[in-house]
């Protein structure tokens, strides 16, 4: 791997991350905020449905590694029902490198679901992991053999109240969001995201309207600065700072 921007020369994905401390620029009312997306250079979020196959090994080494610096871990319900996440720090190196920096051993996943309508037979629900889901709706999670906890918003899910619960009632500090496109879009416009991690793979899929990062239109534009840039076998991984 190379770094490109700043201080060019060769590096690694642990390399990169070893000095990256989110937790420590945590908000007083809310967690820091990152979004980690992967898309092709035709602008797709996902091919045929999923975004596992835009990327390469690094990026998921990358996608692993981030793991390892946050407090939790956000998705929507649609990015659940496509990917069917798992458990996030399955190996006991990668629990003890969240260890290493005072993080506990497994994050938080948090899930954003209006309609609580989930793939309840997915492995997150089945690892005996803590899960945190901001639902409008009134109906009961299944029994599972995680730990879920239901957090219940009036008729909507408010995400600038789920950020200020979690950081305070939750002490969430630092917060991975991995998307979708709807939720990019709500955060964006909320503004309250503070970084964007962007893998640009060097792959073409095509088709019509493929999904991007953001699904709607926002308000006005987000002007992001670049912290850095790195470069593997022509897939390039970015880091943007909200201005």
């Amino acid at each position: 791997m190379r770094r490109l921007l700043p201080d060019p020369g060769p590096t690694t994905v642990g390399e990169a991350l070893e000095a990256y401390c989110p937790w420590e620029e945590a908000h007083e009312e809310r967690p820091f905020l990152a979004m980690n997306f992967a898309t092709t250079l035709d602008g797709r979020a996902t091919i045929e449905g999923r975004s596992g196959p835009i990327g390469s090994a690094t990026d998921t080494a990358m996608l692993a590694g981030l793991r390892t610096r946050f407090d939790a871990v956000m998705i929507g319900a649609g990015t659940m029902r496509a990917e069917r996440y798992g458990r996030l720090a399955s190996r006991p190196e990668t629990r003890e490198r969240r260890e290493l920096v005072g993080l506990l051993p497994e994050p938080l996943m948090v899930l954003i679901s209006g309609r609580l309508d989930l793939p309840w037979d997915a492995p997150l629900f089945a690892d005996r992991g803590d899960v945190l889901i901001f639902t409008a709706s009134e109906a009961e999670p299944p029994p599972t053999e995680s730990s879920v906890r239901v957090v219940r918003h009036e008729e909507r899910v408010d995400l600038a109240e789920a950020m200020r619960q979690l950081r305070t009632e939750h002490g969430i500090r630092a917060l991975l969001c991995e998307g979708g496109p709807h939720l990019h879009a709500q955060l964006q416009a909320a503004g309250l995201v503070d970084e964007l991690f962007l893998t640009l793979a060097p792959k073409l899929n095509g088709g019509e309207a493929p999904p991007s990062l953001i699904e709607g239109e926002l308000s006005s534009v987000v002007e992001l600065e670049l912290a850095w840039l790195l470069e593997q076998d022509g897939e390039l991984f970015s880091r943007y700072r909200r201005r």
